[in-house]
């Protein structure tokens, strides 16, 4: 006899050995129990999740010899032969393949005789999302009104697809993807059976391969007791399937996080060199960073991220000093550069470049941070303000206009009242050196002036820098204010300046 795979082998024969489908199951255990099954049920979900299995199921429960029953026996005559596909009033239809209109009028047209030996004619279509428009309206009548003995029993994946009169006339069951904890438990069940040592690690690679699908993680099972025989090798499995490992990943995260641009080159010319999936490592990378942002916004990340509660506290202890914000600009950054990297004709040379402009980029600060430095600069300022206005003005009491570019000083005078003998003061500070100067040498005296305010106050110094000295007379002292409006008014307001 031919090899039988695993998926065909262990293939639940009763409800209770569908893996982590206890809402479906459960539902069509009472349905039976109460005698209240509909004729028309249509199972939707991913692929590998058991859809076909439990329309099996219930044909068994239906026509079984001590049925309807919620558990059939799997021994009788009915049970035996829907198990090996024999069963002649059990037919199973490839929706992708029949799906003309005449076909399913010869189903329509077959279906009012009675079952030969069974309880229930019963019509199990796959794919039936793949049957014509014409092939539907065809379908509409008999499924809505079918004779007593007749059940039909549906399996899709893409339940959109379906005519919203057909599933009116459908009770709908919708089968999960399977969490990966269950797979891998159900795979170390059937290595156990089989007398396979399996390293955790790889049943773990395995279930995440097959993204929710045991139908797809016993097939790549198969494949690896292949590789291994009895006893497995994890970095065999990892060159086999040609994915990269999940601490190659995790390992890529941590140096993009903190910036290590040669190891992230590191990696990737590593995993470059094994043959694997460049786009394949991208993706598992944004998946992390997402993981990441998740475990550190979440206070319970293992009911969303599929992970247990050890991996939980290992994404928790990594994240102590990690942001979110700069979680989340990595994690929009690789999904804006997805399309480059899987488009590429270079994938390696595209993904380096990305990482690389991952790796300049600054960490981004959360906004109560940049709140807080806010309010700070702003009182700061304020703060400065208040000084810079507590200058005496008592010693400078000077009259100015602005200069224009094309204007003489004689054209915009400035009255000056200041004794020349009096010390100048600059703020409260009393104790400040007076100076005195000649008659003749205000330059000298109004360069002390800008050096004692720039010791004092550097703000006001910086304004003061644009103010000279125009024309000076026995009494009188004319200023140039070269700059804009708002340099005259910050000089006249921080020094009791009139403006004439």
């Amino acid at each position: 006899m031919s090899y039988l795979v695993l998926s065909r082998k262990y293939r639940p024969q009763r409800f209770e050995e569908v893996v982590a489908q206890d809402h479906v199951t459960q539902t069509l255990k009472h349905a039976l129990e109460a005698d209240r099954l509909a004729h028309a049920i249509i199972f939707t979900g991913p692929r590998g999740t058991g859809k076909t299995t439990v329309a099996r199921i219930l044909a068994k429960a239906v026509n079984c010899d001590s049925g309807p029953t919620a558990t059939p026996c799997n021994q009788c005559r009915a049970c035996s032969e829907i198990t090996n596909g024999s069963s002649a009033d059990v037919f199973e239809i490839d929706g992708a393949s029949n799906n003309s209109v005449d076909q399913v009028r010869e189903l329509r047209d077959n279906a009012v005789y009675k079952p030969a030996y069974s309880r229930s004619k019963i019509y199990i279509i796959d794919e039936v999302h793949m049957l014509s428009v014409s092939a539907f309206n065809a379908l509409l009548k008999i499924l809505e009104e079918p004779p007593d003995h007749v059940l039909f029993f549906f399996a899709t994946t893409e339940p959109r697809k379906i005519p919203i009169t057909i599933l009116s006339r459908c009770q709908r069951h919708d089968l999960r993807r399977i969490a990966s904890a269950a797979i891998v438990d159900q795979m170390a069940a059937l290595c156990a059976k089989e007398k396979v040592e399996v390293p955790e690690a790889t049943l773990r690679l395995i279930a995440k391969e097959a993204d929710g699908s045991m139908r797809d993680a016993l097939s790549l099972l198969d494949q690896v007791i292949v590789l291994g025989g009895d006893k497995i090798d994890h970095h065999e499995v990892v060159e086999l399937l040609g994915v990269v490992d999940h601490t190659t990943t995790e390992a890529m995260a941590d140096d993009l996080i903190a910036g290590r641009s040669q190891a992230l080159l590191a990696h990737i010319d590593e995993i470059y060199a094994h043959g694997q999936d460049i786009y394949g490592a991208y993706a598992d990378l944004t998946a992390h960073i997402r993981r990441l942002l998740v475990a550190k916004l979440v206070p319970e990340p293992e009911k969303i991220l599929d992970i247990t509660e050890a991996e939980r506290d290992d994404l928790k202890a990594k994240l102590e000093t990690v942001s979110a914000p700069w979680l989340q600009t990595l994690f929009e950054q690789l999904t804006q550069a997805e399309p480059a990297v899987r488009l590429a004709k270079h994938p390696r040379l595209t993904l380096e470049m990305v990482m690389m402009k991952l790796v300049q980029a600054k960490p981004v600060l959360p906004i109560d941070t940049l709140i807080d430095k806010i309010d700070r600069l702003r009182q700061s300022v304020a703060d400065a303000l208040s000084a810079d206005a507590a200058i005496d003005s008592d010693d400078m009491s000077v009259s100015v206009s602005p200069a224009t570019p094309d204007a003489a000083p004689a054209q915009s005078p400035v009255q000056a009242s200041t004794a020349a003998a009096q010390p100048a003061r600059v703020g409260e500070d009393n104790d400040a050196t007076p100076f005195s100067h000649e008659p003749g040498n205000l330059t000298a005296a109004w360069g002390e002036i800008k050096t004692r305010v720039a010791e004092a106050k550097p703000s006001l110094a910086a304004s003061l820098k644009n103010v000279v000295i125009a024309q000076t007379g026995p009494r009188e002292l004319t200023l140039e204010i070269k700059g804009s409006d708002f340099s005259r008014a910050r000089v006249a307001s921080k020094t009791s300046l009139a403006l004439i």
